[in-house]
């Protein structure tokens, strides 16, 4: 027997406490409404979002993705039993609660950055932009094309049918007293349960192959342009991309914007795309609704360039700092760095001409001090080097979790003041 008190063995400044006290401050409304009262229904009362939050906050700072991994701390870990405080958390509460509040997650992402500038700590008016390429819950063996696709829908749903008739018939058989040798209903409803699920990732499979084909005849002089289009089983809103050591892999593509000055996460999304081209201008009204000022200098590589994209942050008032790209097949005809090219807009001939100067390319130098750290902090210390979950939505959900753990852990004392 042992008496323990956990505040007295929880080091004074261990980040559980950090974390409790931010989110004690933090407005958490929204994750209340969909707790719903059961009446005279019987049930035990909800879990405190409160608690939910403090629990994946302190995993997502520590690296952990995983509801059983946290829901075995909760019984051994001191840190996490002090939150928990007596309360008894299983591994589907945490990792429904996980998944299913984006919309809250995304409301208090936004909370935090108010905060965050209400302080000065952040002034976006220069910001940096980087993708990172994370590996997706999915095998590159489970790529299929439509033929195959369509054969296993039907084959699949065949096999919901005769599930839903063996179901019936063995529940006449157990009101007729004859069970011996039946399964029992909690077993007959997992597998009624899987088979819908799969057929249901199947037909998704299906309604993706559009999207993909689209995209594969907007690309230009690309081999993969004439391969046929495939859609993985396991997660159809995947796709195979390259990632950071040259290989080929299912992924998404994490997008961040970072404030040069503070190196404060300010943005985040996650796209299925490839590639970045056409995603730093949807990234920068991000960045202005969630703070309320305006993006001045926009730092990216190479990867994001698009002529339209430099004449609409020109028409915004934005700064673009980013490499012109390397001309690709012939070599060009020999002109002066910086030169505008024919047909170059205004815009597009000032930026060229703008990136062949020293102070541009000191400010653009300020992209690899800040999303490459960032990348790399994300990645190896807040569980964003490989995603557990499945689909768009929910990858959305594991990105939140990770910047705002980055965020809280870096800029605490800001967000207690």
């Amino acid at each position: 027997m042992e008496s323990v008190c956990l505040d007295e063995r929880l080091a004074a400044d261990h980040a559980a406490r950090s974390i409790w006290n931010v989110v004690e401050r933090l407005d958490l409304s929204r994750f209340h409404e969909p707790i719903k009262a059961r009446g005279e229904n019987p049930g035990r009362p909800a879990i405190d979002p409160r608690l939910l939050v403090a629990l994946w906050l302190l995993a997502a700072t520590e690296g952990i993705g995983r509801g059983r991994v946290v829901a075995r701390l909760c019984r051994r870990d001191d840190a996490y039993r002090w939150l928990c405080g007596g309360v008894m958390v299983n591994y589907h509460t945490l990792n429904d609660f996980r998944v299913q509040h984006q919309a809250a997650l995304d409301e208090l992402f936004t909370q935090v950055l108010a905060r965050l500038v209400q302080h000065e700590v952040i002034s976006v008016q220069r910001v940096s932009q980087d993708g990172l390429r994370v590996r997706a819950s999915a095998g590159s063996a489970s790529f299929r094309r439509e033929p195959t696709l369509r054969e296993q829908v039907e084959k699949m749903r065949r096999h919901v049918e005769a599930l839903k008739r063996q179901g019936q018939s063995e529940s006449e058989d157990e009101r007729a007293g004859e069970d011996e040798g039946r399964v029992s209903v909690r077993q007959r409803a997992t597998r009624e349960r899987a088979a819908r699920e799969r057929l249901a990732r199947l037909e998704q499979a299906l309604e993706e192959l559009p999207r993909i084909q689209q995209a594969k005849a907007q690309q230009k002089n690309k081999p993969s342009r004439q391969r046929e289009p495939r859609v993985s089983t396991t997660d159809p809103e995947a796709r195979v991309m390259k990632m950071p050591d040259g290989g080929f892999r299912p992924a998404y593509n994490v997008q961040f914007a970072v404030d040069t000055g503070s190196r404060a996460i300010v943005g985040v999304d996650v796209t299925n795309q490839g590639n970045d081209a056409g995603l730093s201008e949807p990234m920068r009204r991000q960045v202005e609704q969630r703070t309320g000022r305006a993006v001045q200098e926009h730092l990216m590589d190479g990867g994001y360039v698009t002529l339209k994209a430099i004449d609409e942050a020109a028409g915004a008032g934005v700064t673009i700092y980013a490499p012109p790209p390397e001309p690709r097949g012939k070599k060009p005809p020999e002109r002066p760095p910086g030169a505008p090219k024919p047909g170059d807009s205004e815009h597009v001939a000032a930026w060229r001409a703008r990136m062949d100067s020293e102070q541009a390319q000191r400010i653009y130098l300020e992209r690899a001090s800040t999303s490459e750290t960032v990348n790399a902090d994300v990645r190896a210390w807040r569980g964003l080097d490989r995603l557990m979950v499945r689909g768009l939505n929910k990858a959305r959900c594991v990105a939140l979790w990770s910047v705002l753990a980055y965020n809280l852990m870096h800029f605490s004392a800001a967000l207690l003041l």
